[in-house]
C-alpha cells in the first residue's frame, strides 16, 4: 500500500483515538493507532514501521494528557517485535495477521501498563480487565480495518497489473526453423 495512503490512515487513527477519549471512556479501549503500525509492519517495511509507531504513540501521549513517551515506547517495541516476526516467519495468511495483531495488543498493553507502574501513575483497571477488553475491541476493530486496509491493497495491484499488461510486449511464438540439416527429405 502506498505511503501517502498509509500516513493519512495514521492520522485519522490519531485523531480518533484522540476524540473517542472524551466521547466516551469505552471507545478508549478501541487502539487505532496500533492497528495502522501493526499493519505497516505486517507490510515488510521496518524503518517505516517504527517511524509511524514512534509518532503514533507520542501524538496519543501528548494529546490524552498521559505519562509522554510510554505509549511511544510500547508501540515503538511492537512495532519491532512484528517487523522482526515478518522477516523470519511468512505471515501472509489472514488469519496469521490477526493472531499477529493479538499479541501484538497484548504486548503492547502490558508494557504500557508496567511503564505507568513502575513510574508511580496511577492507572484504571487491573491488568487483565484492561487487556483483555482492549483486546477484544481492537481485535474486532482491527479485522475489519485490515479488509479495508487489504482491498485498497489489492485495487493498486489490479491497476499495476492492467498497466504492466498494456506496456508488455506480447511473447511471440517460436518460429520453425524451415532448413533441417543433417536430414534427409
Amino acid at each position: 500500500m502506498g505511503q501517502a495512503k498509509l500516513t493519512i490512515a495514521l492520522v485519522v487513527a490519531i485523531i480518533f483515538q484522540w476524540i473517542a477519549r472524551s466521547v466516551s471512556e469505552s471507545l478508549a479501549y478501541i487502539d487505532l493507532p496500533l492497528i495502522i503500525v501493526v499493519y505497516t509492519a505486517l507490510q515488510g517495511n521496518t524503518i517505516r514501521a517504527l517511524f509511524f509507531a514512534t509518532l503514533a504513540g507520542l501524538a496519543v501521549d501528548a494529546l490524552s494528557g498521559g505519562l509522554l513517551g510510554s505509549n511511544g515506547f510500547s508501540k515503538t517495541l511492537v512495532a519491532y517485535l512484528v517487523s522482526e516476526l515478518v522477516r523470519r516467519v511468512y505471515v501472509e495468511n489472514f488469519l496469521l495477521r490477526i493472531l499477529v495483531l493479538m499479541a501484538a495488543i497484548v504486548v503492547d498493553e502490558t508494557v504500557y501498563y508496567f511503564m505507568h507502574r513502575l513510574l508511580g501513575q496511577n492507572i484504571d483497571g487491573l491488568l487483565f480487565k484492561v487487556v483483555s477488553f482492549t483486546l477484544l475491541a481492537t481485535t474486532l476493530v482491527g479485522i475489519v480495518l485490515f479488509l479495508i486496509l487489504d482491498n485498497l491493497n489489492l485495487e493498486n495491484m489490479r491497476e499495476v497489473i492492467k498497466r504492466n499488461e498494456l506496456l508488455s510486449p506480447r511473447r511471440q511464438p517460436r518460429r520453425r526453423n524451415p532448413i533441417r540439416l543433417g536430414k534427409k527429405v
